[in-house]
């Protein structure tokens, strides 16, 4: 038994903010920050009262309609998200009822921008135990509800948006593969929200701190998401049998282009098998990886072998492999007609 990929959906909001308009906020131009990360605009939800069960829901919806899926043979969904609606009650129960999955429990998981990936290795698991058959596992952040858009350091690099696969059982070659995943603890204070949480909760003085916003120490961050990354992804082909020379194309985690670039280098593979699409969406966290997906999905052929490797908060990193199988027939909707789903842009 085996899981496989044979759907991918996606939603980014409308609303962007281009690289123009934060040099205009914060002491920064727009060559520093295409340099300095790649990004040229990100999206950001259309209202105040849109969370990320909002994007979760909208990228499920982009999948189950693109794909015409049932949704009540749905066994389970995975929810990787470091932005959750409330601290309790798990965003992804919201999800389940907004989605209409009446079969279907869910759970939230956090690994910061490694959660996605952490979610798709517990979801393989669960279908090759043979328990489960579907599973969607979707990757959502609202990170503008933890940006300080006064920190030109943070501000420039995050945006919204969510991403979706469903996972299927099969008896094929084609699917999951090995998976290697990583934590060290000694680097939360490098890349956390101080308060918020049970350790310090909300105060005037946190407030006032501006202590529920990222906070980041960018160069030690960067050092070690491109030595993780690299180290990791050479492991895990070394697990799965395979070269370097073998991968066909390598979907790594959108933080900054100049990690994916040097991770590109240390790997030895060319930059034109590497996708890329930080440009567009900057760092949506948990839902860089299925975005990415999303957005490449006509390029990825039937036996491909391709690589996903990530770094996040925690630290948490990881990577694996995936031989590309056979994907649902793709019968794309005009959301545009449905007035339910007007407000989404849904358009792959």
């Amino acid at each position: 038994m085996n899981a496989t990929i044979t759907a991918v959906g996606g939603f980014v909001p409308t609303s962007i903010l281009s690289n123009e308009t934060i040099s205009e906020t914060v002491n920064t131009t727009v060559d520093w920050i295409e340099k300095r990360t790649g990004i040229k605009e990100r999206r950001l939800a259309s209202s105040k009262d849109q969370g990320t069960s909002d994007l979760a829901c909208a990228a499920i919806e982009n999948l189950l309609q693109n794909y015409e899926v049932d949704r009540k043979e749905i066994d389970c969904v995975l929810l990787a998200t470091t932005t959750p609606d409330h601290l309790l009650t798990p965003t992804a129960s919201k999800v389940c009822e907004i989605s209409r999955l009446t079969n279907a429990f869910g759970l939230d998981l956090n690994a910061a921008c490694s959660g996605f990936l952490y979610a798709l290795e517990m979801a393989t698991t669960m279908i090759e135990s043979g328990r489960y058959a579907k599973i969607i596992v979707v990757g959502a952040d609202k990170m503008s509800s933890i940006v300080d858009y006064e920190d030109r350091n943070t501000c420039i690099l995050f945006g919204d948006g969510a991403g979706a696969v469903l996972l299927e059982k099969t008896d094929s070659e084609y699917g999951m593969m090995k998976s290697i995943l990583r934590t060290d603890g000694s680097g939360t204070s490098a890349l956390f929200v101080p308060a918020g949480g049970s350790k310090l909760p909300a105060t005037v003085g946190t407030i006032v701190n501006r202590d529920h916003y990222i906070k980041q120490e960018g160069a030690f961050v960067f050092k070690k998401a491109v030595e993780s990354m690299s180290s990791v992804s050479q492991d895990v082909l070394v697990s799965n049998d395979l070269r370097i020379e073998d991968i066909d194309w390598v979907v790594p985690h959108q933080a900054n282009l100049r990690i994916i670039t040097a991770v590109s280098e240390s790997l030895n593979i060319g930059i034109e098998k590497v996708k890329v699409n930080i440009d567009k969406y900057g760092n949506t966290t948990s839902a860089t990886i299925p975005l990415c997906l999303w957005d490449f999905v006509a390029d990825f052929k039937q036996g491909q072998n391709i690589l996903i490797t990530t770094f996040g908060a925690g630290f948490s990193w990881g990577a694996t492999c995936v031989k590309w199988g056979v994907m649902r027939k793709h019968k794309p909707v005009d959301f545009s007609k449905n007035d339910k789903k007007s407000e989404y842009t849904l358009t792959h």
